[in-house]
């Protein structure tokens, strides 16, 4: 199998590496729009670097890996599907809902796989979290609490296209709060605060944000995110029923200390960064996609879940802006994707 993937930043630097050792991958074709980048990461590796994007679909590759910045996902992906590639891509599809219905009717029209990249369905804890709600063990499930927080600010020239914390961080709690519990959002109330330091301001951003969420069936939940949680990278999630109550994320690296006597200690190695909290899930996911290619799975994350992330990512910024709730209803969902893919 031979796979192109474009863009060798952060997380494509990873990827490329997890496939490059993968048992099933003969070869890959890398790209970057920083072209040295692609032939050093090529170089290291063993594998070819291509001048350009072209040159990924000219050159003949079996499935495409997208890593690039946000604003080019969308073309992408269409491209990929016009070719009648499989994908997988990093989150978002686009930082707006057009850009994500259109790109998505893209892919139902060519009848292609799009399989999105959010690696917390393959961690550990979640998959267990998700488990323990399937099987009744927590009895009625009845409050959620999920929480992001970055270690440090990402670099200051990312923040005007990161999309705002909750279409580039909560996304990924949006998207575990249906996965793990199995429900739908109905209505979101959110705020967010930009109280910290002003590069978030001139970005239009917020470096806090926490919302409550109603969930079909009355679960509740909360969600909150902060790029200022100086003690180390903390992702976890509380899932409370009436029976039972259990946590994602609470280990001994977990940046969070008790003030009691008998409370356990604060962790000696803290998380730094999702990258390393979350290297498994990283290698899981992309296995998945290889399976997938290979017609040995089903798609376990395709755009349609993307979008429904983002259309709570969305209702949460309305909300927010205009102080008040935002029904989910309010937000154009899968039918818009079916009237662009009927349109041709």
């Amino acid at each position: 199998m031979r796979i192109g993937v474009i863009g060798t930043g952060r997380i494509g630097t990873l990827h490329a590496t997890t496939l490059a050792r993968h048992r099933d991958v003969g070869s890959l074709i890398l790209t970057d729009t920083e072209p040295a980048r692609a032939q050093e990461l090529a170089h290291r590796l063993g594998e070819t670097a291509a001048p350009g994007v072209d040159e990924i679909f000219r050159w003949g590759v079996d499935a495409v890996v997208i890593t690039t910045a946000t604003q080019a996902h969308a073309e992408l992906i269409g491209r990929a599907a016009r070719s009648g590639l499989p994908v997988f891509c990093e989150k978002p599809i686009a930082l707006d809902l057009p850009g994500t219905l259109h790109a998505l009717a893209e892919v139902a029209a060519a009848g292609t796989v799009l399989q999105m990249g959010f690696q917390r369905r393959f961690d550990v804890g979640y998959a267990g979290a998700r488990e323990a709600v399937r099987s009744g063990r927590l009895g009625r499930l009845h409050t959620v609490r999920a929480m992001t927080s970055d270690q440090a600010p990402p670099p200051a020239a990312y923040l005007p296209l990161s999309g705002g914390l909750y279409r580039d961080a909560l996304v990924h709690d949006f998207d575990a709060l249906r996965w793990v519990t199995g429900r739908e959002v109905v209505e979101v109330y959110a705020t967010g605060s930009d109280a910290g330091p002003p590069v978030f301001r001139e970005a239009g951003d917020i470096d806090t944000a926490a919302a409550v969420l109603t969930l079909d069936g009355g679960v509740l939940a909360t969600a909150t995110a902060t790029r200022l949680n100086g003690a180390g990278y903390d992702v976890r999630m509380e899932l409370a029923g009436e029976l039972d109550q259990i946590a994602v994320g609470l280990d001994d690296r977990t940046p969070i200390a008790s003030t009691e006597p008998t409370g356990p200690p604060a962790a000696d190695k803290p998380w730094t960064g999702f990258l390393e909290r979350f290297g498994p899930a990283y290698e899981a996911e992309l296995s998945a996609f290889v399976e997938v290619v290979r017609g040995e799975r089903a798609n376990p994350c395709d755009g349609r879940e993307a979008l429904q992330a983002l259309r709570i990512a969305e209702a949460c910024e309305l909300s927010r802006r205009e102080r008040r709730p935002v029904a989910l209803a309010e937000i154009p969902g899968a039918d818009a994707v079916e009237g662009l893919s009927a349109a041709g």
